[in-house]
């Protein structure tokens, strides 16, 4: 594979994980503001399926064998009804910053689930950065239970870590079929069955939303429009591309990007305080993660 092939996978995985640094702030404004966990998670699955649908039809048709097709499904499953429900689940209980800092915990989470069910070595210096990420988390649990400054710190940093591990088998288990497939032919798939699964329990289950009735305002639509938009269909169809050319953990270390740029904006515009455990919490987190992958640094 050449250089500049590596080059496109690397800008467009940074580039998606700058999209969802700014979509944790932007999904809180939703949450506090608009919309329920699961109509905003409706919202989501609805809209970016018919953009996938409407763009395949200006692109060649791509034949999927069947059980790419059961892999590319259980992967909406996975990486988005579930991943992204707990996600904005979490969002609801805990504060952006905290979250961000749980989902760099992404990189360890690869590793580990990759040791269990492909098999790969852990060696003593990845075990390390294990422990780093753990003791990270460990510091964010503490001092959410005893000061934390959401709703339920403690519930949404549980709900975090949950949406992180399903996200990691997420990347996972789509590794190759990313590489056979186009990425608007994997999203079309990807986001139908998620729209199939999560519009019926909305539609029957859920109040209405305060965005999609009379005291809307443009800037809950706005709101919603970049999460549809970038970090829906555009930071969706980066990844499936990102990881035609580089390996899972390689994308998943970018995901400690997030956290710097969703912190950034959540304190710039009052939705958390700077306080002293996040630094030190963020310091562990990242610096783990940088030591997982640290020794596969010459594969990519």
């Amino acid at each position: 594979m050449s250089d500049f092939s590596k080059t496109k996978g690397h800008l467009a995985i940074f580039s998606a994980n700058v999209i969802f640094g700014l979509g944790v702030p932007v999904t809180k404004l939703l949450l506090d503001d608009w919309v329920t966990p699961m109509g905003y998670m409706a919202s989501r699955c609805v809209f970016a399926a018919l953009i996938f649908w409407v763009i395949a039809c200006f692109l060649p048709k791509e034949h999927v064998e069947k059980r790419d097709l059961v892999v590319i499904l259980l992967g909406g499953l996975l990486g988005f009804v579930i991943s992204q429900t707990l996600t904005a689940e979490a969002l609801d209980y805990t504060t952006p910053v905290y979250f961000s800092l749980v989902a760099a915990l992404t990189p360890v989470s690869v590793m580990i689930l990759a040791a269990i069910f492909l098999k790969e070595k852990i060696t003593s210096v990845k075990l390390l950065g294990v422990a780093l990420g753990i003791a990270g988390a460990l510091l964010m649990l503490y001092t959410s239970w005893t000061s934390g400054t959401g709703k339920n710190d403690l519930l949404g940093i549980t709900l975090a870590v949950l949406s992180v591990l399903t996200w990691a088998v997420y990347l996972i288990i789509t590794r190759k079929i990313s590489a056979k497939y186009t990425a608007v032919t994997q999203m079309k798939y990807f986001f139908l069955i998620s729209a199939v699964v999560m519009l019926p329990i909305v539609l029957f289950t859920e109040p209405q939303q305060k965005l999609y009735s009379s005291a809307w305002e443009w800037s809950g639509v706005i709101e919603m429009a970049f999460i549809v938009l970038f970090a829906t269909v555009l930071g969706y169809f980066l990844i499936p591309y990102a990881m035609k050319y580089l390996k899972a953990t390689t994308v998943s270390i970018y995901t400690n990007i997030q956290p710097v740029v969703a912190s950034f904006v959540a304190i710039s515009i009052g939705q958390d305080i700077f306080t002293w455990d996040k630094p030190l919490a963020g310091f562990l987190v990242l610096l783990g993660a940088y030591i997982v992958t640290m020794p596969e640094k010459q594969e990519k």
